[in-house]
């Protein structure tokens, strides 16, 4: 399958987030008839095994949640066309077996294998998201005390100082950069082997995405950015980033790498980071994956 945009991001339901605080809403959804749950063991979601392109998510109704969870509450994801209500929770053990027919995956592996349809990777990044900002904000940052769960999963609240806590997600400016004919790629000690990719970093207080941007193009390879241009986004659930996804101008071309950051960074002509994208490369070095907003905005650049 080729992709023709990223992952992680058509997922379609309604969050009904006008609805969320309304008394005994929450309750209502969960027990309606039908009600879909997905389940997380650990990092892992529960899909069905099967050849790339031939499986699908695991659902549980809410009959099974006593045995799954041990009481841990699930989060809402949305309400589909047909009426049915959609949620995800995390197993209380983080060590779920997968029954016969099913696999427990991270969602890297879930996405790279073709696993689920598209609309269902953005409902199992929506899920990672939440769950795993719940298991890492139980108490309050203002007083200590324990918080719990309200709006359906969408706020944690402190019954102490009546404090409300609200799911983060974390900006990331990632940039393709071009001077003439040329394309600016690095490579991380992370990375797969002979794999190179545009360069990235977090937003920081105070900054446009587009400064952020530049900013770090500077730091990590010495190299200083003129016009930017916004393109687009991606949810990117590891665990729980935007990817603001943007293409560059250099204004200088001396590279200088910081090696805390990058293994390696390089000027590769158009010519050269084509051959990367359909395995022709002589030295077999390769584009990150298709999953990835890098690779669309690498693509983006060389069919224009």
């Amino acid at each position: 399958m080729t992709r023709t945009h990223p992952a992680f991001m058509n997922g379609k339901l309604d969050r009904l987030s006008g609805h969320r605080s309304e008394p005994g809403w929450y309750s209502e959804k969960l027990n309606a008839p039908g009600t879909r749950i997905a389940v997380f063991s650990a990092d892992r979601l529960m899909v069905h095994a099967g050849p790339a392109g031939s499986g699908g998510m695991q659902w549980w109704s809410n009959d099974d949640l006593p045995a799954l969870m041990d009481g841990t509450e699930p989060v809402f994801l949305g309400v589909d066309t047909d009426g049915i209500n959609h949620f995800a929770a995390q197993a209380a053990d983080g060590e779920l077996e997968p029954a016969d027919g099913m696999v427990a995956l991270d969602l890297r592996s879930i996405a790279l294998q073709g696993l689920i349809n598209d609309e269902c990777l953005g409902l199992a990044a929506q899920a990672r998201a939440l769950l795993h900002w719940h298991a890492r904000h139980r108490f309050c940052s203002n007083c200590g005390a324990s918080t719990r769960q309200g709006d359906g999963g969408y706020k944690r609240i402190c019954d102490t100082c009546s404090g409300e806590h609200f799911p983060r997600t974390d900006p990331v400016a990632i940039i393709a950069i071009t001077r003439g004919r040329s394309m600016l790629l690095g490579r991380s000690a992370r990375f797969a082997s002979g794999m190179y990719s545009t360069l990235a970093g977090f937003v920081e207080p105070g900054e446009t995405a587009e400064d952020a941007a530049r900013r770090e193009v500077f730091e990590e390879s010495g190299i200083r950015v003129g016009d930017v241009r916004y393109v687009m986004s991606q949810p990117w659930p590891f665990p729980a980033n935007l990817m603001l996804g943007m293409v560059g101008e250099a204004i200088s071309e001396d590279i200088t790498i910081d090696h805390d950051e990058l293994d390696d960074a390089r000027w590769f002509s158009f010519d050269e980071v084509a051959a990367m994208g359909n395995g022709s490369h002589p030295d077999d070095l390769q584009l990150p994956p298709d999953i990835s907003i890098a690779h669309h905005l690498i693509k983006q650049i060389l069919n224009s």
